[in-house]
């Protein structure tokens, strides 16, 4: 990367730039292109005072190098800061209140007044400045401390927040000459120590070219470096059906505090899941070692390809099979769904999808595998495949052999596959294969590929041929972790909410529980002896209480399958739509004779376009807009009222609530088109 770094028609609010460094960053920032408001209340290092002198005067420079600036003194944010120095015996409740006003609420209060035009503008920079003595304390400065840790806190969440919106912000702790620091550095070092060496780190943080989000950056003297949190491997103190003591704390501490092999944890989701398998070894009882996340030795994954874990037994019985079956929504509501339910029937049946619950805990057995340098913390399930050979027993004891398949290198991750035949006896019973995700343990060298990995295939570009849709209940998650996947992600709000979630999420082979039974339902009247094998990626997390739509096409006796979140009432419609232009197209053209386009809305905002073309070949129906007869916009919730007959489409119209452009007549040959729907 070369060339100078400038910022034309950016505009750049720098508090605290009456002087020091925040008058550094404003002169900087003026001279390479940018709009400047400069922000300085003028008062003293402890807050008292106010004058507009200071930022009159940067202002005044900026312009005399040709730059464009404006003044701006009401607001304080991110630079500007006071001090008032105190043992935290003698501090005042007006030295806390004062500094946190200053540092922490001034920075927030700004922050979020730009907040919303920079999601807007799909572009913000943001730094916030914190202290040494917020990151490593000070004596003297407990208020100054606390304020200056809680605007890294702030940061960090800022940058969560606003990536996707291509917002970033990053923290700078800085040590340089000005205001604060000449009461507590001597002369000299404050003359050594000059703004000018800040400057360069700041503005590369702000410049549209930089992609550092939530880092925190000390900065001095010309010197740059970045910190980051380290953490030991820890030891797990307790036994499953034990009490936890402080005895037991006491005798592990130097091992709780060791930081020999540290690891280096970098967000909540990473922290998060040494908790969870630090539950799931305790729950199995497995062996606590000091390092539930840890690496194990070798610097050679692919030295594990081939490696086989130690056999695993489950023994279930009928209830086990029910209790699945109810965990992934089947309810004695729907009378096809009774066979699964009870054990009396005579079609008795467990769920072909029940096979990955024998299998599944053979990814934990991964961490005993030398070579793999394997981190809990920063594992994902990327797909899932299982095959059935037989159909499951409805009771017994299932042995399960694992193995790994292979080990990919793809740069940020490490993939690797696991094979895992389970057996009824001697009898193979089905097969799985986990691809689990390792973040962060690529670029050792290894293939990308693999051409043992059982992959998807692409969907048919054609609406699907049949569709499901289905409520989950608020209890979903609560009721399949009763089948073994204990992981308080999809239980507890707190822990939830630890990982970044807003409430408990749904178990990923839940959905695909659902899916699966889905086409088991409508291509094979739930035998399952017909089914076969399925093949699924996980996307994104699912809530409890959302509806699960799963969409389907057949081709010979394959079924593509898409099960997702996102769906709309009217998707159902216009599938059905996409259907009859299948089977009768060529009527359809010759009746209507025209192009009409749909645009539905929700919470407002236009969400699907769809496209009937009845007027030129056999027909079609695709999503996305192009160029139509007549244009039909509306919300989904009250397309679907006016199709059901709820709704008068005139009144829909006159009230504002169904909009047409172009050929209004045209609207009459719908009747054609939806037949049962003819209200429309």
């Amino acid at each position: 990367m070369s060339g100078l770094l400038t910022f034309d028609g950016r505009v750049v609010l720098v508090t605290g730039a009456g002087g020091g460094l925040g008058r550094e960053y404003a002169l900087a920032f003026g001279q390479r292109g940018a709009a400047v408001i400069v922000n300085d209340l003028g008062g003293d290092i402890k807050g008292g005072g106010r004058s507009s002198a200071a930022a009159d005067k940067v202002v005044e420079e900026i312009r005399a190098k040709g730059g464009k600036a404006v003044a701006n003194y009401d607001i304080v944010v991110n630079n500007a800061g006071i001090l008032r120095d105190r043992s935290f015996a003698r501090t005042s409740d007006t030295d806390w209140d004062l500094i946190h006003r200053v540092h922490l609420r001034g920075s927030f209060l700004v922050t979020r007044a730009a907040w919303n035009h920079m999601k807007n503008q799909k572009f913000g920079r943001i730094i916030m400045t914190s202290s040494a003595a917020g990151i490593y304390g000070n004596f003297g400065q407990a208020n100054y401390s606390a304020a200056k840790l809680g605007l890294l806190g702030l940061a960090n969440t800022l940058a969560i927040e606003g990536q996707k919106y291509n917002i970033h912000c990053n923290t700078i702790a800085p040590t340089a000459g000005s205001r604060l620091t000449e009461t507590v550095m001597p002369p000299d070092l404050v003359q050594s120590l000059k703004a000018e060496y800040v400057a360069p780190l700041v503005l590369w943080l702000c410049h549209e070219a930089c992609q550092e989000n939530g880092g925190l950056f000390e900065v001095g003297a010309g010197w740059i470096g970045k910190l980051r949190w380290e953490r030991s491997l820890g030891r797990t103190v307790r036994q499953k059906n034990k009490s936890m003591t402080p005895e037991a704390v006491r005798d592990t501490w130097n091992e709780i505090c060791d930081f020999t092999d540290a690891t280096k944890p970098a967000s909540i989701q990473e922290s998060l899941h040494t908790l969870v398998e630090v539950l799931s070894r305790v729950e199995d009882e497995r062996g606590i070692r000091a390092n539930p996340t840890g690496a194990s030795a070798g610097t050679n994954p692919s030295a594990a390809v081939g490696q086989t874990l130690p056999e695993m037994s489950f023994t279930y019985t009928h209830m086990n099979c029910i209790l699945y079956a109810l965990g992934v929504g089947m309810s004695t509501k729907e009378p096809d769904h009774l066979k699964f339910l009870f054990e009396g029937h005579e079609d008795f049946s467990c769920l072909p999808t029940f096979g990955v619950i024998p299998a599944q805990s053979a990814m934990m057995g991964l961490g005993s595998i030398p070579g793999l340098n394997l981190d809990f913390t920063r594992l994902l399930h990327g797909e899932q495949y299982l095959e059935m050979f037989r159909p499951l027993p409805t009771s017994g004891t299932l042995t399960s052999q694992a193995r790994v398949a292979d080990v990919l290198d793809k740069g940020s991750g490490m993939v690797i596959l696991l094979d895992v035949h389970t057996y009824s006896g001697r009898e193979l019973v089905c097969y799985n294969q986990f691809s689990v995700f390792i973040v962060g343990a690529g670029g050792f060298g290894g293939k990308r590929a693999s051409q043992k990995a059982v992959v998807t295939v692409p969907l048919p570009d054609r609406p699907p041929d049949a569709v499901i849709v289905e409520q989950t209940s608020k209890d979903q998650a609560a009721l399949y972790r009763l089948s073994g996947d204990w992981n308080p992600l999809h239980i507890d709000p707190g822990f939830a909410a630890m990982g970044g979630f807003k409430s408990p999420i749904l178990h990923g082979l839940c959905s695909f529980g659902f899916a699966a039974r889905h086409v088991l339902k409508q291509y094979a009247g739930n035998d399952v002896s017909r089914f076969k094998s399925i093949k699924v990626r996980f996307v994104k997390p699912v809530y409890p209480g959302q509806s699960l739509q799963t969409e389907m096409w057949k081709e010979a006796n394959r079924i593509h399958i898409q099960c997702k979140t996102d769906s709309l009432q009217s998707d159902l419609v216009f599938a059905e739509i996409g259907r009859r232009i299948k089977d009768t197209g060529d009527e359809l053209v010759k009746k209507v004779n025209a192009v009409f386009g749909w645009e539905i809305s929700k919470n407002g905002k236009t969400v699907r376009h769809w496209t009937i073309d009845l007027k030129t070949g056999r027909g079609s129906l695709h999503k996305g807009a192009t160029k139509s007869d007549v244009t039909f916009t509306i919300s989904d919730e009250d397309f679907m009222e006016v199709v059901m007959g709820r709704l008068n489409p005139q009144k829909a119209f006159f009230a504002g609530k169904l909009k047409v452009k172009g050929n209004i007549m045209l609207s009459q040959k719908l009747e054609v088109v939806l037949k049962d729907y003819a209200k429309l």
